[in-house]
């Protein structure tokens, strides 16, 4: 019964330890995705600290940005880093306008354009695979409202 109680303890051990290690993953993967986004806001800032040396204005309101369906973006995590990146900042207290871009591609098989949500969807019409993307794996600023 010792023995057996034993045993029961160590696989109880090793889900938990599994557990962690899984959550780990989850919180390297978190890390990786918030960094990611965390160096996209640097650089809107950079254009945007450099539009205000070049057009004279006192600081940003709103910007709008387009972000493809395709672009990689994790537009939740783009919002809670901007907000952080933007203090002391020429766009410190502004807005961020997301305008979402479908991802567009054509299909080599069947000489189609079809709007896709993954780079590696399927053809809605032939099912083919061979998709060359054509659009929506961008972001840029459109738009800024300046005072």
């Amino acid at each position: 019964m010792n023995k057996m109680s034993l045993c029961l303890s160590s696989r109880n051990w090793q889900s938990q330890l599994k557990s962690r290690r899984s959550l780990w993953l989850q919180v390297e993967e978190l890390r990786g995705i918030i960094m990611h986004e965390m160096s996209l806001c640097e650089g809107i800032v950079q254009v945007l600290e450099n539009e205000r040396s070049r057009q004279s204005f006192e600081r940003v309101n709103k910007v709008f940005l387009e972000i493809g369906a395709l672009a990689g973006v994790e537009i939740e995590a783009l919002k809670f880093c901007y907000e952080v990146v933007c203090q002391d900042t020429v766009a410190k207290g502004s807005t961020l306008e997301i305008i979402e871009i479908p991802g567009k591609a054509w299909c080599m098989q069947c000489a189609k354009e079809l709007q896709v949500e993954a780079r590696y969807s399927a053809c809605d019409y032939c099912g083919g695979y061979q998709l060359q993307v054509t659009g929506g794996d961008e972001m840029k600023i459109k738009e800024l409202e300046v005072a």
